[in-house]
């Protein structure tokens, strides 16, 4: 009876387009990166809806590992992550020194980048847990002079727990000497704030590139985004990587338009067709994510009545549509399309699609809407 009226009052509605996560993929990712650095902890990073595979999923899945702590860029992801994530969370991104105020102390710790958030979050005492973050050369954001840092502000140092201290790599998955440099300069500030007398337990520079190329047993955690996921951070490794990307999206077929020879496809006459054909529409465009510099590039697979075949997106891609040549295949209404395959060596892997646009995979999976259904295989 229950379930009766949760149907009329609060119908469950399942977009006919999904995201599939699968989760021993993740576990197996997560555990691998752990085994490169065998005396850090991983936090994986969750931000951007976990770069598009969804945050509230990728947080159930990570239940089943020993993660103590993932990070996210701010107060509303932190939300999502206390629901559906048991251990604790890093929040990253600079925030309205109001957000703060409604943070759960108790399994919240906090990214510092200047003095007047620090200043700021004095005022809760010590049950707040911050990481500095030092500008260590990518001159993005952070504390530049970190001795001078400390001079100013120790009396609020003291009034809050320094558990870490972080830095970013600015081409970490290059061979690049500014990588020495930062590495060198994150070190000494690290030698800086334990003179002054704070040991911070979390020492962390490596993102996913770092976990791979970084080797100082200081450093006692990693932020591995996009490794993560399963995808290697440095190029020439992704074609025998162990990493197993984890997501693949898929969509239907929602109409069928038989065409003839000379009738055109989708909005400003870009593409005419040459011979008899047939145009399988599915409800995926620009606003779910697609890259409008796919059309006449890129290729999905459809679940035809004889067997998969390869459509070419054709036409200009929609806000909400996309246009696939099925050429002469048997396919149906409600067929399945595979958008994006987890197998790397697919036409439509994550890489291959990235290549295609000249983006990068982190720009295809953040574009993906959190309101496409997500599940978890």
């Amino acid at each position: 009876m229950l379930n009766f009226f949760r149907q009329i009052f609060k119908p469950k509605y399942e977009t006919l387009n999904l995201v599939e996560i699968k989760a021993a993929n993740l576990i197996a990712n997560y555990n691998y990166l752990k085994s490169c650095q065998l005396t850090a902890e991983i936090f994986p990073v969750l931000k951007a809806n976990a770069y598009g595979h969804g945050l509230k999923e990728v947080c159930q899945i990570l239940n089943a590992t020993d993660a103590l702590m993932v990070a996210v860029d701010s107060y509303p992801e932190a939300q999502i992550v206390y629901r559906y994530f048991r251990k604790n969370v890093l929040i990253l991104g600079e925030m309205p020194l109001k957000a703060y105020t409604y943070c759960r102390w108790k399994r919240t710790e906090v990214v510092v980048y200047n003095e007047n958030t620090l200043r700021y979050l004095a005022r809760f005492g010590q049950r707040v847990r911050v990481h500095l973050f030092v500008n260590s050369g990518m001159n993005r954001e952070g504390i530049k002079d970190l001795d001078a840092f400390i001079a100013r502000n120790k009396k609020y140092l003291e009034k809050v727990s320094v558990v870490g201290l972080c830095s970013h790599l600015a081409s970490a998955d290059e061979d690049s000497d500014l990588n020495r440099r930062q590495e060198e300069n994150f070190l000494a500030s690290l030698n800086s704030l334990r003179a002054a007398g704070f040991f911070p337990r979390w020492v962390h520079l490596g993102n996913s590139a770092g976990v791979f190329t970084l080797n100082n047993k200081l450093l006692t955690a990693y932020r591995p985004g996009l490794a993560f996921y399963g995808y290697h951070p440095l190029p020439e490794k992704n074609r025998n990587s162990v990493l197993r990307p984890a997501l693949q999206v898929f969509s239907q077929v929602v109409s069928l338009q038989p065409l003839e020879p000379g009738e055109s496809v989708s909005y400003n006459e870009t593409y005419h067709v040459k011979n008899p054909t047939t145009i399988a529409i599915i409800p995926f465009g620009y606003s779910e994510g697609l890259e409008r510099r796919w059309s006449g590039r890129a290729k999905f697979l459809v679940a035809g009545s004889a067997g998969n075949c390869w459509a070419p997106i054709v036409g200009r891609i929609c806000m909400n549509l996309a246009c696939l040549d099925i050429g002469r295949q048997a396919v149906e209404i409600g067929a399945k399309v595979q958008i994006i395959a987890a197998n790397p060596e697919a036409d439509n892997s994550l890489l291959n699609l990235a290549k295609l646009s000249e983006a990068i995979p982190y720009e295809i999976l953040v574009k993906l809407q959190a309101n496409i259904r997500r599940k978890v295989v």
